[in-house]
């Protein structure tokens, strides 16, 4: 049965094409074909979403928010190592993130040879950048505009960017499957090599 979209009912979508292009590649995809699996009419898709690529673009995001929510309840007593291993215990996630993440690692994995993802790919990498710049402006009690804090956090952003693409690649093409607990070592690391300013350490919040 044929519904418009509601809300939430983007990433239903974007699962829907996810899997699709997973299975049959970007090119072989239909629009139709996507609209069928999500449940909804062809207009209402095309309403909605600017490219069958861009179908993918609210699960790429909602990945980007997750981990952003995250952040922005980063302790202030807390080193980035210490918070990343808090936060990225799968056997605390619930089983839908689980599964939204292996669908993205999966498209990350696949950024070579279907560059049409790279746009909806770069889009989320984006918003990264700007919740980061939030948290590293907390961290530090600075402006979330200072030129400062957007160096760092665009750096940071491109960083992790960088340990997602690797990671997805690896474990997808060749098999190379780190434990969670090197995956979060590689990106504390990351992190803190990438930084700017010094935000990765437990800071001391300034009295208001």
């Amino acid at each position: 049965m044929s519904r418009t979209i509601r809300d939430g009912a983007h990433i239903e979508v974007a699962r829907s094409a996810a899997r699709l292009f997973l299975e049959k590649g970007v090119a072989a995809t239909s629009g139709d074909e996507i609209a069928e699996a999500a449940g909804i009419s062809k207009r209402t898709l095309w309403r909605y979403f600017r490219s069958k690529e861009s179908c993918v673009e609210p699960l790429f995001a909602l990945t980007s928010q997750r981990f952003a929510a995250r952040l922005e309840n980063w302790p202030f007593d807390i080193s980035v190592e210490r918070f990343l291993e808090i936060n990225y215990d799968f056997s605390k996630i619930e089983k839908q993130e689980v599964e939204d993440s292996a669908l993205v690692v999966h498209l990350i994995a696949r950024l070579e040879e279907e560059p049409a993802l790279l746009e909806p790919w770069f889009m989320s990498t984006r918003m990264t950048e700007d919740r980061m710049a939030i948290v590293i402006a907390s961290r530090l009690d600075l402006s979330p505009k200072d030129f400062e804090v957007r160096l760092c956090a665009a750096t940071v952003a491109a960083a992790m960017r960088i340990v997602d693409e690797t990671v997805s690649r690896g474990a997808v093409k060749y098999g190379q499957v780190p434990t969670l607990a090197e995956i979060n070592d590689r990106l504390a690391q990351a992190i803190r090599r990438a930084s700017t300013l010094t935000f990765c350490d437990p800071v001391t919040q300034r009295p208001r």
